[in-house]
């Protein structure tokens, strides 16, 4: 085998006989080409899959001196005494979601776990409910005070910006002017057309990317007009990317259950993440740029590592019982929301794994969830042709939008300022917020919309659709 672990995902090479862990024999293809024992050409697709129950983890070599034993044991025996606790809620504190969390208080009831007890606690739903965790990594001491300091970096971050708006964001008066100045059909596939995802870089939103129902992940350099790179790899469509902001690398979730790590520069994949034993129907970046957050029709969740591919924690609300139909992260990173097939939208607590929140009042599966920059307004879209705002300070639905009757929305997003809000589905609208009023108005998709976004300071707008066209507007 590549590595002395034992494997989570075993799969076989019919070139040498040997079985691997699929994830690291993966990533020996994408650089080799070859088996590593034999050195004969080897394929991702010539890999067959063990079905085999999850092992036990052998001790690390670390843990097998005496002092490591006993202190192993000394954790197990803590972990067992607190869910033994967390099997009798009625004889649990009922803690508030930490003042760390300045932006969302939670409402009254909630429960979450006595951590103190041990540094996995267990996961519990918004009314103290047990809901499964796989066996996973683990989130160590160490990542979740990294996720705290970058937490506090960006609400420090937040405040010093206050309500001050960045001088070259465009104003309503000349966003309202915009009208379409370049359309591109050539990035995916004619013969199975739609563009389904899209996403700008962050630090630089001349570099789109799309994914296609032609299972391609692209790369466009929207100043040169042409193509960077074209990503092959998924056996399904493409349903979610995201462009990383301070490094070479993209990411892609598709109804093949994988999501996958790609090196633009290098043009392969170098990661592929299997978190999830169905559909991905969501993807988000945490503001560390270090991990991932997914959900998926599994009815699960999952944190993972996007350097190892290693899944952190994966969790489902087995109360629920439903699949989940998207994800992101609130721009902390320390809470997010996901929505769900029965019209649910859940904002969860990362660091303790708990539901916090749950935010109901649409009809039909949730299609899309945003979080503003501002810190506390959610927008959440569903099969009711409506688009809500929600206040995460009250946890409650502040302003409903009704759109056209049988109006479906598939993308929202808010400028980097908090300023805009694009909506993304029959067509293309764009509101200013606070006042909520249309600023915007595009028609020039023939097929449904399936993604907008704003350039730096919504200098431009961006929008992608079942057309198989990629479209700018400015001025």
């Amino acid at each position: 085998m590549i590595s002395s672990e034992v494997p989570e995902h075993p799969c076989v090479s019919p070139v040498s006989n040997q079985v691997f862990e699929r994830r690291l024999i993966e990533k020996y293809i994408a650089e080799n080409g070859a088996d590593p024992i034999s050195g004969q050409p080897l394929s991702e697709e010539q890999l067959i899959d063990i079905k085999v129950s999850h092992p036990i983890r052998p001790k690390a070599p670390s843990a097998t001196s005496i002092p490591a034993i006993l202190k192993s044991l000394q954790d197990e025996w803590v972990i067992c005494l607190s869910s033994r606790i967390s099997c009798r809620p009625l004889d649990r504190s009922c803690l508030t979601l930490s003042t760390t969390l300045a932006t969302l208080k939670p409402q009254a009831g909630l429960i979450a776990p006595q951590a103190a007890l041990a540094s996995q606690p267990a996961a519990v739903g918004a009314g103290g409910e047990a809901m499964e965790v796989s066996e996973q990594v683990g989130m160590t001491p160490e990542i979740i005070q990294k996720l705290q300091d970058k937490a506090t970096v960006l609400t420090t971050e937040r405040k010093k910006r206050g309500k001050t708006m960045p001088e070259d964001l465009v104003r309503a008066e000349d966003l309202s002017k915009y009208r379409q100045v370049a359309s591109h059909a050539g990035l995916h596939s004619a013969s199975i057309p739609g563009i389904l995802s899209l996403d700008l870089c962050p630090t630089d939103t001349n570099k789109v990317l799309t994914g296609g129902a032609d299972k391609n992940v692209v790369v466009f350099d929207r100043r040169e007009e042409q193509i960077v790179a074209t990503l092959k790899g998924h056996t399904k469509k493409v349903s979610s990317v995201i462009y990383h902001p301070a490094q070479s690398v993209v990411f892609s979730a598709s109804p093949d259950s994988t999501i996958r790590v790609w090196s633009v520069t290098g043009g392969n994949c170098v990661q592929v993440i299997r978190a999830h034993e169905a559909s991905v129907t969501g993807l988000s970046l945490h503001a560390t740029g270090d991990y991932l957050l997914s959900s998926s029709e599994d009815q699960y969740w999952a944190f993972s590592d996007i350097q190892t591919g290693r899944v952190l924690t994966k969790v489902t609300d087995e109360t629920a019982g439903c699949a989940l139909t998207c994800a992101q992260f609130h721009p902390d990173g320390l809470i997010f929301g996901t929505g769900t097939a029965d019209s649910q939208i859940k904002i969860w607590d990362l660091k303790e794994r708990t539901n916090v929140a749950n935010f109901p009042g649409h009809s039909g599966p949730v299609t899309s969830i945003a979080f503003s920059e501002n810190g506390y307004y959610l927008a959440t879209g569903a099969q009711d042709s409506s688009l809500k705002l929600w206040d995460l300070r009250k946890l409650k639905n502040f302003k409903t939008i009704t759109l056209d009757n049988n109006y479906e929305v598939k993308s929202l997003v808010f400028d980097q300022s908090g300023t805009y809000l694009a909506v993304g589905g029959s067509d293309i609208r764009v509101y200013i917020c606070k006042q909520w009023s249309e600023v915007l108005n595009f028609s020039d998709h023939s097929g449904l919309v399936t993604g907008v976004a704003f350039g730096e300071h919504a200098q431009f707008l961006a929008s992608t659709g079942m057309d198989r066209s990629l479209k700018f507007y400015s001025l």
